[in-house]
């Protein structure tokens, strides 16, 4: 047996031990990861919308309001680092089904909530079902695709997020408006358990890397050797990741590449209506437009890279120098806040959501980075701390708008932090050049 495995193209890496899965079925996974994702920011976002009707009919005052949005994370951040080990080491056919299954019970649940109380506690446990989304995500990936044609499924699948969010502004509000928050939340939940069905008829019987499948898949497609289960660890090395240089600086990248997606999440709406003055349901389409900009960016951005890769390019070179051109767009948040025309306003913000041609290439880096027994671990550690940017970045931004009485130096940070970011991945990051023996050997990319 050989100490890779091949897809459908027949290209050899090292961790991947799905066999003979054709080309189509593992788009038709990445497919399914996307919707996926759309769910899972849709079912997180709904809890926004449905706000004043539940503060109205619990009488939740502003404190107790803060808190229920804030107890999502509480979950969602904790269980970073603990489901990246578990989709290190389970199949994820049937872990990402399981937690999937749980925060849309969670989510239709909600509906039935009668007090502050019942509503964080279904809060938590939709952050322990939704925690499975990007390191569980990103260990598939990585397991049915080489390390050079990443890029695009990488970003595909994280595109679904920023989709959720632009059917949320659409979708929610006509659902809140013509049924009540309480058959929204159990409709939005509940209809989404339907996905399981397409997932657990495509998705591979065996996916993760220690276990390989016991007979070939029935698609066409050339064969492939299995793998190997992965090699003993020594004593200490599990834990040994959370010293390792270039997770360091992922992180710290990662971070500041959060910093600026949660300042557009939490604050873009209140400024379009407060500052500019828009009706609540123009504001709410006018940012679906920036949303659904990053959202297309990130496969694009991926996809160029790819392409530039397999055309002979240096692979570090290309994937950090795309990021760095993709937080550069930021900037055009500074201009947005200047002008005088909200047509011309948005415009602008549209620009600094190409920021999203960075997502797929984050997610690659990454991957050439971790040890591929340790991808769904690494990726745990780096999502938790673009949650605690979230936590951040909306405080920072409010506490800056309160002491200057303007959004500009609040918005303005959000760029700076940005490109901070692109340092981290040039000068502590290190060379992306992943292959068998060195991943075997030691895990780590150049550095």
């Amino acid at each position: 047996m050989s100490t890779g495995s091949k897809t459908a193209a027949g290209v050899q890496w090292p961790g991947a031990t799905v066999a003979s899965v054709s080309n189509a079925r593992r788009w038709a996974v990445v497919g399914l990861l996307f919707a996926a994702s759309l769910i899972n920011y849709l079912d997180r976002a709904t809890i926004s919308m449905a706000l004043p009707l539940i503060s109205r009919d619990l009488g939740l005052d502003p404190t107790t309001k803060g808190v229920l949005l804030s107890s999502f994370f509480w979950s969602y951040a904790s269980m970073q680092i603990p489901i990246g080990w578990c989709a290190d080491r389970f199949n994820l056919r049937w872990l990402y089904a399981g937690a999937f299954a749980l925060w849309s019970v969670a989510q239709g649940l909600t509906g039935l909530a009668e007090g502050l109380a019942a509503l964080i506690a279904f809060r938590i446990l939709l952050g322990v079902g939704e925690s499975i989304y990007l390191p569980g995500g990103t260990k598939i990936v990585s397991l049915l695709f080489a390390p050079k044609e990443r890029g695009l499924p990488s970003g595909l699948f994280d595109f679904g997020t920023r989709t959720g969010l632009v059917l949320e502004g659409l979708l929610i509000p006509w659902l809140l408006v013509h049924y009540g928050w309480r058959t929204t939340f159990a409709v939005v939940g509940f209809s989404a358990l339907l996905w399981l069905v397409p997932w657990l008829l495509v998705s591979p019987p065996r996916l993760s890397v220690k276990n390989a499948p016991s007979a070939p898949d029935s698609a066409p497609g050339p064969s492939a050797a299995v793998a190997p289960p992965a090699r003993p660890r020594s004593p200490g090395r599990a834990g040994a990741f959370l010293f390792n240089r270039n997770l360091l600086g992922i992180c710290l990248g990662f971070f500041c590449f959060d910093y600026y997606w949660y300042l557009l999440i939490g604050w873009l709406p209140d400024y379009l209506v407060t500052v500019r003055h828009l009706t609540v349901m123009r504001a709410g389409i006018y940012t679906a437009l920036p949303f659904f900009v990053f959202g297309i960016s990130e496969p694009i951005g991926g996809l160029i890279a790819d392409r530039l890769i397999k055309r002979g390019w240096d692979e570090t070179r290309t994937r950090k120098g795309i990021v760095t051109l993709a937080f550069a767009t930021g900037l055009f948040l500074v201009p947005a806040m200047r002008v005088q025309s909200p047509q011309a306003a948005i415009a602008l913000v549209i620009g600094g959501s190409l920021v999203g041609l960075a997502t797929g290439n984050l997610i690659v880096i990454l991957q050439c980075c971790a040890p591929p027994e340790q991808v769904g671990i690494w990726t745990g550690a780096e999502n938790f701390g673009g949650n605690v940017a979230g936590i951040i970045a909306p405080l920072a931004t409010g506490r800056l708008i309160s002491r200057t009485g303007s959004y500009l130096p609040g918005f303005a940070l959000g760029p700076a932090v940005l490109l901070a970011g692109s340092l981290s991945y040039w000068f502590i990051v290190g060379d992306l050049t992943p292959d068998a023996k060195r991943h075997q050997e030691t895990g780590n990319c150049s550095s």
